[in-house]
């Protein structure tokens, strides 16, 4: 299954519109997206507006591809989970997003195995097209780990 996840902050019709055409010029019946709350509704696959975490962690679980928006609890759940990722990030000049922050986020992770950066549509349906060669990733624990936590200590001790 591929799973289509825009996060619980927004929509992504952007990403929704070309994977679910792309679902449909391909015949895929696989395909289940996470729209947000929109108006827009997909005609090639099925989709809930929002799922809970439970179901979320679940879907991705199941699933042999991740498709999201470039925000960093999905991109980490989905390492948790050790399943293969594309990732476009939202753009803020197209009204998507408040500012650059997936861009940054993609461009500091894109080098990741398992993470396959879509910078544009033409990326995301190569992707698409390529999914069979998307690695998966490194997994990754839940808990922090030491080190993660001594810096922050030391961060808040030195405030």
């Amino acid at each position: 299954m591929i799973f289509v996840s825009v996060g619980m902050q927004m929509p992504f019709d952007r990403l929704c519109k070309i994977v679910d055409e792309w679902a449909g010029e391909n015949g895929r019946t696989d395909v289940f997206m996470q729209i947000g709350e929109t108006e827009w509704k997909p005609e090639n696959c099925e989709y809930e507006k929002m799922i809970s975490p439970p179901e979320f962690r679940k879907r991705i679980q199941e699933s042999t591809l991740l498709v999201m928006h470039a925000g960093i609890g999905s991109i980490v759940t989905g390492m948790e989970c050790g399943t293969p990722m594309v990732l476009l990030p939202r753009i803020a000049k197209l009204k998507e997003t408040r500012n650059e922050h997936q861009s940054a986020t993609l461009k500091r992770m894109e080098h990741l195995t398992g993470i396959t950066a879509a910078w544009n549509e033409q990326e995301l349906i190569q992707a698409l097209e390529n999914l069979d060669s998307n690695e998966k990733p490194q997994t990754m624990g839940s808990d922090a780990s030491p080190e993660l936590i001594r810096r922050i200590k030391e961060f808040i001790e030195s405030a």
